[in-house]
């Protein structure tokens, strides 16, 4: 589910680049949120 939202994420960035409609940079502050979750599940499955 992590992922999935996270792809939701990052087309929903590109989307606001390609077509300059950025909700006041909130898209670009969830995709940095959504990167260092999924950076900080994959350190933590690699040290289980």
């Amino acid at each position: 589910m992590l992922y999935t939202v996270a792809m939701i994420l990052l087309v929903l960035w590109i989307l606001g680049l390609v077509t300059s409609y950025t909700m006041g940079g909130f898209i670009h502050i969830l995709l940095v949120i959504a990167i260092v979750v999924v950076l900080l599940r994959v350190i933590q499955n690699r040290r289980i």
